[in-house]
């Protein structure tokens, strides 16, 4: 049996809305991280306005899949894929490097550095990525989030 992407004959793609827990400043601040970024790259246009793109990306967190926000959105899987990367690498500049933070944390008085984690769920993924994002001690795909702080949690 030979498998097609294409839909079947006369029919249409089927759309359902779903509620998401995001903050209004949440999804205003990646729009405008990313209105910024537009407007320094000189970029003409976007198929979607920076603002349904970061909804979009924001849905993927909540376990939505990549075709399936692409589908409910006209736009293809891969631009998707970009603007999620895009917007990633957006959030991870503004990061502070390790050797700033710990600048900070000694500038501020701190005595002490908390470095916390959590294991975010992520989709199972293909290949032999598949292994390197597999957690033993939770038993689901996920990946490791740090947190570094100060005693305050600052």
């Amino acid at each position: 049996m030979t498998k097609t992407k294409g839909r079947a004959e006369d029919t249409s793609p089927l759309v359902y809305q779903c509620r998401l827990p995001l903050s209004t400043h949440t999804v205003n601040h990646l729009a405008g991280l990313l209105r910024r970024h537009l407007k320094a790259i000189r970029s003409r246009w976007r198929i979607l306005p920076p603002g349904g793109i970061a909804v979009i990306v924001l849905a993927l967190r909540h376990d939505q899949r990549l075709d399936d926000m692409a589908d409910g959105n006209n736009v293809s899987e891969s631009t998707v894929r970009r603007r999620r990367d895009e917007l990633i690498a957006l959030l991870a500049a503004q990061a502070p490097c390790l050797d700033r933070a710990l600048k900070r944390v000694a500038k501020t008085g701190g005595e002490m550095v908390l470095t916390d984690g959590t294991l975010i769920p992520t989709q199972r993924r293909t290949g032999k990525a598949n292994r390197r994002n597999y957690s033993g001690k939770h038993h689901h795909h996920g990946l490791h989030f740090l947190a570094l702080t100060d005693e305050r949690g600052a």
